[in-house]
């Protein structure tokens, strides 16, 4: 139903007069210091049980890529025996008192208990959406709450109930609809799912629930993430804010904020200061004003990993905006942030900057959802009753409705002939890139942050496609050689996007949402299909994605084309669904259309529910390139005929050659910056180190863990986002590089950036200089190349930021060839070195006129 104004929202777990009572008595006793340190969470790496104890912190969460003991293969029981620290630490650290204030641990459960080696990783909510199924968001919810707790851990920041509106965004997969009808239907669902009743929530099989993140995230202009949105309060209620409606009625106890700014005059300033940049995490109008007091949420606003840090103004260390918001439970992830954030607070009560009416409405928050959670009665994590049990993690009965799940998500867009279903007596050639590669069939947020760095070793287990064909007709019946092709045998081609997570996973403005054009390893998938094709086999395509893309030529060349989404850890559901076992057909329905041309970023259907809904201008409905080529809602089945309303095997191909953020192809001149490393950097290019300790043989650096070749190390860091920075050390101990590269590794034509007179650009922060020459350089596919000694002109050691900005022009004069540059950046040196690095990016003149850029001639010369 549409909402003209913010709806009062009835929560089924309300307020306990007893409970009420309780948490005001022990606030009343608590001290300053105790009860700022309720509202700091750092991230699991950053902070020890002994540090918990000493700053008494309420919480702690563990972003993707932290486990226990930094091992990605930690146990149920190794996590349940990290917990039972903090719990013990936080427990004596009251023993003086008259009162106790328990721990929770928070995660990112977000498709089953996705961060922990072993579990079941259910497909990602988009896959979900077009299941439709409420009732199976419901088991979901149930069965990922029992892996938490078999971990020992008390809270997950799920579910996400945004409504992704443009398809450039990297976070699509993360939303179960473009449109709030499911959403809506799914949220209260998964929060009943996760956390019960108000009695069941303090059970120790139960976990409390955060819908997120508030609010607007999926309809930021151009898909950018953590960028601007510029709705209507009446579609910021109507459409963006229908999941927390039915979330917060189901009885969900944290809200977090969101990246996201909203562009409307209701979120004013209110330092009146006139500098404040709307961003989310220092609206008080949203948070205080509308949440808190408009829907009557009486529960707790937990930040995201940092996001405070994003309000002018504010740095991870220092934000009293984001408190006076009315965030309660500040993520302040890394160490020497958190301390510094605690003590800051702590002044800023003092001095009257942050009222103490402030701190003690965040500390009633926290204390009432702990109690409403049980944790005053609930054992220490290994005393419960689903600790380390075994059978509960990664159980049969849990993989068996992730396989149902898979099926159900699975929508049939093309079954020409009726090629499908597969017959069992047929043989099948199986290619593809996901083919037998786990991590493109669970995505992000797969026990690392960009699910990433994984193997199928890391998913003891799962069953990949490859997997489960040959379960399926035998393994002698599934080959992967071409030259044992026969007459009757079919091709099964599962093709599919590389996992990434948040700002990673952005489609750039120099990019299209073409999938053979993002990357070579893409366009080798649709050569596959066509040279299947051109044999003559019928050609049945799997496409694993995170989002709809344009993939008109690879549905041409297929006989059948099936959306498989990211569908986790059990293919079987695929080929359930491929040979209608027991009678399996294809139910899923799109839960977001499907676009026409390559550059069909934002074909959003008009939510049914608001009557006068304006599509706002960048979204530009459902007309001109932005027409669907499969309506929401469209399927094919075995039951209901596979007969499409289109010719599939001649549709349009688009000849579109420049980026969807871009009017005209800069073949001859960039117009935009090449973002090669940082916060605003794709998938374009790895990071790598190497050197003569390893053969010179490049070494992918982690987005989420320490990276060690022998002479050079690295770690990532935070800078103007989450893990968006490195922290370099050169030992001195053998020469050594490290460098950014194209994906591919071959060279690719950037000439245009020649002729924009262009710099190269990169953010360092100097900790050691260097001991010896250091090289800055970029390469033309090697031995072509030009590098320029740098040792005199980096910035000098100091806790600030700095800009080094080199024309392009200093490189080409001693010998790079853009035409075929294949590694835009790089640092070399045989000392002794240690800095931070970040925001690699080409900038254009036009875009930069970089009149503090370095001069060539005296590069030259140093």
């Amino acid at each position: 139903m549409e909402h003209v104004e913010w709806p009062a929202i009835k929560s089924s777990i309300g307020k306990d007069p007893m409970i009420e009572s309780k948490v005001s008595a022990i606030v009343a006793k608590m001290t300053l210091n105790e009860k700022v340190g309720q509202m700091i969470q750092p991230n699991l790496n950053d902070v020890t049980p002994e540090e918990a104890k000493q700053y008494k912190l309420g919480s702690l969460l563990n972003g993707g890529g932290s486990w226990p003991n930094g091992d990605k293969h930690a146990s149920a029981k190794d996590w349940v025996l990290l917990a039972d620290k903090y719990w013990a630490a936080l427990d004596s650290a009251y023993a003086d008192r008259d009162f106790k204030v328990p721990f929770m641990w928070a995660t990112d459960a977000v498709h089953g208990h996705n961060n922990v080696f072993g579990a079941t990783v259910f497909p990602h909510n988009i896959g979900l959406g077009a299941a439709n199924d409420p009732e199976l968001i419901l088991r979901i919810g149930q069965a990922t709450a029992k892996e938490v707790a078999a971990t020992g851990l008390d809270w997950t920041f799920a579910p996400t109930v945004a409504a992704p509106r443009d398809y450039r965004w990297g976070r699509v997969y993360e939303g179960y609809s473009e449109d709030p009808e499911i959403i809506f239907n799914y949220a209260g669902k998964m929060v009943e799912g996760l956390q019960g009743d108000s009695a069941s929530l303090k059970s120790d099989s139960k976990v409390i629930s955060t819908v997120k993140h508030w609010v607007g995230d999926g309809g930021t202009k151009n898909g950018v993430d953590r960028g601007e949105n510029y709705s209507s309060e009446a579609n910021l209620i109507n459409l963006h804010a229908a999941g927390y409606f039915s979330g917060l009625t189901a009885g969900a106890q944290v809200v977090m904020s969101s990246f996201n700014s909203w562009h409307n005059d209701a979120n004013y300033d209110q330092t009146g200061t006139g500098k404040y940049n709307k961003k989310l995490h220092g609206s008080k109008y949203l948070i205080t004003d509308v949440l808190k007091g408009k829907l009557g949420f009486d529960g707790v606003v937990v930040t995201d990993w940092n996001g405070h840090n994003e309000v002018n103004g504010c740095k991870s260390s220092n934000c009293p905006a984001a408190v006076n918001a009315g965030n309660d439970i500040i993520m302040v992830t890394a160490r020497s942030d958190w301390k510094a954030f605690y003590k800051n607070v702590v002044a800023q009560v003092n001095d009257g900057t942050i009222a103490t009416s402030r701190i003690d409405d965040a500390v009633t928050r926290i204390l009432r959802v702990k109690m409403r959670a049980g944790l005053w009665e609930k054992a220490k994590p290994s005393g419960r009753s689903l600790a380390a049990k075994e059978g509960v993690l990664g159980s049969k009965a849990h993989r068996q409705l992730a396989r149902e799940a898979v099926t159900k998500s699975l929508v049939l867009l093309k079954n020409k002939d009726n090629v499908l279903p597969l017959k069992a007596t047929q043989r099948v050639y199986l290619a593809g890139s996901a083919a037998e590669n786990l991590p493109k069939q669970t995505g992000g947020w797969s026990l690392t942050w960009q699910g990433t760095e994984n193997t199928i070793a890391d998913f003891p287990g799962a069953t990949t496609l490859k997997m489960a064909l040959e379960a399926q007709i035998g393994a002698s019946n599934v080959i992967t050689d071409v030259n044992k092709i026969t007459n009757d045998t079919i091709a099964v081609v599962a093709i599919g996007e590389d996992p990434y997570a948040e700002v990673v996973g952005d489609i750039k403005d120099h990019q299209t949402i073409g999938f053979a054009k993002l990357k070579a390893a893409y366009a080798a998938d649709l050569e596959t299909v066509k040279s299947l094709k051109a044999r003559g086999m019928k050609v049945v395509t799997l496409f694993l994605s995170g989002r709809p893309m344009y993939v008109n030529e690879e549905i041409n060349h297929s006989d059948a084309f099936i959306a498989a989404w990211l569908p986790g850890t059990e293919a079987g559901g695929i080929t359930d669904a491929l040979y209608s076992v027991n009678g399996a057909d294809f139910t899923g329905r799109l839960s977001y259309s499907w676009p026409n041309t390559s550059c069909s970023t934002a074909i959003n259907r008009e939510p049914q529910h608001i009557k006068n809904y304006v599509t706002p201008e960048w979204e530009q409905g459902l007309t001109g390139e932005h027409k669907p080529l499969f309506a929401y809602g469209y399927g094919l089945s075995y039951a209901k005929g596979t007969t499409a309303l289109l010719d599939l095997d001649q549709l349009p191909l688009d000849t579109r050659d420049y980026g969807c953020g871009q009017t005209e192809a800069d073949t001859a001149v960039a117009t935009i910056p090449l973002d090669i490393y940082g916060k605003a950097s794709g998938n374009d290019f790895v990071l790598n180190i190497s050197g003569e300790a390893n053969d010179w043989k490049g070494l992918d650096v982690s987005l989420q863990q320490a990276t060690n070749q022998g002479a050079v190390s690295t770690k990532p860091i935070n800078y103007q986002s989450q893990y968006d920075a490195v922290s370099v050390t050169f030992n001195g101990k053998s020469p050594a590089q490290i460098y950014t590269q194209y994906a591919d590794e071959l060279g690719q034509n950037q000439q245009r950036y020649l002729n924009a007179d262009a710099t190269l650009q990169f953010d360092i922060r100097m900790h050691q200089l260097p001991t010896s020459s250091m090289m800055l350089a970029q390469h033309c596919v090697y031995p072509c190349m030009a590098q320029i000694k740098i040792n005199d002109f980096l910035p000098a050691v100091s806790n600030k930021w700095s800009t080094l900005k080199i024309p392009l022009s200093c490189f080409a004069d001693n010998g790079m060839e853009y035409q075929k540059m294949n590694t835009p950046f790089l640092l070399f040196t045989a000392g002794k070195a240690q800095f931070d690095l970040g925001n690699v990016r080409l900038v254009p003149k036009s875009v930069d006129a970089a009149s503090d850029a370095l001069n060539c001639k005296v590069l030259t010369n140093g």
